[in-house]
């Protein structure tokens, strides 16, 4: 018998890993796994991928399917990009698209909002991520998927994603909150960069609520309720804009995913985030 759905499922935003048990036979749907880790975790997301994933699992690459055209580390990928990289993976349209990470709810997000920015919202992301899965028993396997190509239609969405020079005016502007999730040393400008060679500080006018606010001691999302108090202790109006930040642009999307949680209209995604804006002396900074 399928299991009673939860409170998360949503299949444009967050389902639970009963939900995922339940349909994991159905023949649209497509897993993916979205992990990624920063340099000094010491692990290695395709080498987890090859020895253990969700049966069916595609690995979804946050560092090759980007824009290597840019410096900066996993910017969005161009169109042609996605949709050549999504077409090899047997992604295409009229499938239901569910994205974990290995951390629980981490860079599976990122995934999710590249989804959103090619205009493709039948994507959601695992509550709770492998963690849960795995603590749950259920099952996993080493051999990836045997892909068919697949058309996909996409249409990108500007309006989800911002650059330096439109943060660079909300920050003056203050039209945008601009909410960074990065832990709150290195808002503060107290911590190292991950990142080698950028300043330490934050983006001036902007609020931090760090992305572990938003979830559970178990790595799932808090509810509604747990989130909006995450916002309200962060000083962030729920009913104006957003601009999510971070270090690279991947944590920014839990926040992004959050926001879509509680229905908040308007909400966009700095990409290039504090790798950028720490890179360049002549962009303004605040500390303490």
């Amino acid at each position: 018998m399928a299991a009673a759905p939860t409170r998360t499922d949503d299949p444009r935003t967050l389902v639970s890993t009963d939900w995922l048990a339940a349909h994991l036979g159905d023949p649209d749907l497509r897993v993916l796994d979205g992990s990624y880790y920063l340099p000094g975790m010491g692990r290695d997301a395709r080498a987890e991928y090859d020895a253990g994933h969700i049966p069916g699992a595609r690995f979804f690459d946050i560092d090759e399917i980007a824009d290597h055209r840019s410096e900066l580390p996993h910017m969005a990928p161009p169109v042609e990009k996605f949709v050549s990289r999504m077409r090899a993976m047997g992604i295409g349209d009229g499938h239901q698209v569910v994205v974990y990470d290995g951390m629980g709810i981490f860079s599976a997000a990122r995934v999710w909002w590249t989804f959103r920015l090619m205009g493709k919202t039948d994507v959601a992301v695992l509550d709770g991520g492998l963690p849960k899965w795995t603590a749950e028993g259920r099952p996993l396997e080493d051999m990836p998927p045997v892909t068919r190509d697949r058309h996909i239609t996409v249409q990108r969405q500007a309006q989800l994603v911002r650059d330096v020079a439109q943060v660079a005016a909300a920050s003056k502007l203050g039209d945008w909150q601009i909410v960074d999730v990065r832990a709150a040393g290195r808002f503060r400008g107290e911590a190292e960069e991950p990142h080698p060679g950028l300043r330490r500080g934050r983006i001036p006018n902007s609020l931090n609520l760090p992305f572990g606010e938003l979830l559970n001691a178990d790595g799932t999302m808090k509810d509604e309720a747990g989130l909006r108090a995450a916002l309200a202790a962060a000083g962030v109006d729920p009913d104006r804009p957003v601009i999510t930040t971070c270090g690279s642009g991947v944590t920014a999307a839990i926040l992004s995913l959050a926001l879509e949680r509680l229905g908040h209209a308007k909400h966009s995604l700095y990409d290039g985030s504090w790798a950028e804006w720490g890179m360049y002396p002549d962009l303004p900074i605040e500390k303490g």
